[in-house]
């Protein structure tokens, strides 16, 4: 079975209206300063995203290496929902201009990580997944019902 590519940002854009969601959720005064476990705040994990999905489409479909920065000065709730809006948009921008035929070529993305497209996108999918896991544990611990993870 293949998935179509419109079927792949579908599920792209899915998870992260539900990250959004997550982030909504998130009390403004946890949102950089709770943590467990030594892990990082929800709202770097957030930053982390930032950095890495848009950027990283943008230089798949371009060839022109972005800034990996991962310690962007967002410092409230409504910065980072804003951010995450415009990542959404530039997700969507680039990814009308990604041919399926380039899937399998290899990209080093920042210089620093080598896969092949479609790896590169598999790993921007997961990864989110892996951190909105934590922010529901983080919600969870703060005595908030986070949303449901179905609910895409």
């Amino acid at each position: 079975m293949q998935i179509s590519a419109s079927k792949w940002l579908d599920i792209w854009q899915a998870n992260r209206r539900l990250t959004r969601r997550v982030i909504e959720a998130f009390p403004e005064d946890q949102l950089f300063s709770f943590s467990i476990g030594g892990m990082r705040t929800f709202g770097d994990m957030i930053k982390e995203l930032l950095a890495v999905e848009g950027p990283g489409i943008e230089e798949i479909v371009t060839g022109v290496r972005q800034k990996f920065d991962e310690h962007a000065s967002y410092q409230t709730k409504q910065e980072l929902l804003d951010k995450w809006d415009a990542e959404t948009a530039r997700i969507d921008k680039f990814w009308a201009d990604l041919p399926s035929e380039k899937y399998l070529e290899r990209v080093n993305l920042f210089g620093q990580y080598e896969s092949s497209v479609i790896d590169a996108i598999l790993y921007f999918v997961e990864n989110e997944i892996h951190h909105r896991g934590q922010g529901f544990v983080y919600l969870r611990s703060l005595g908030i019902q986070p949303p449901f993870f179905w609910e895409r």
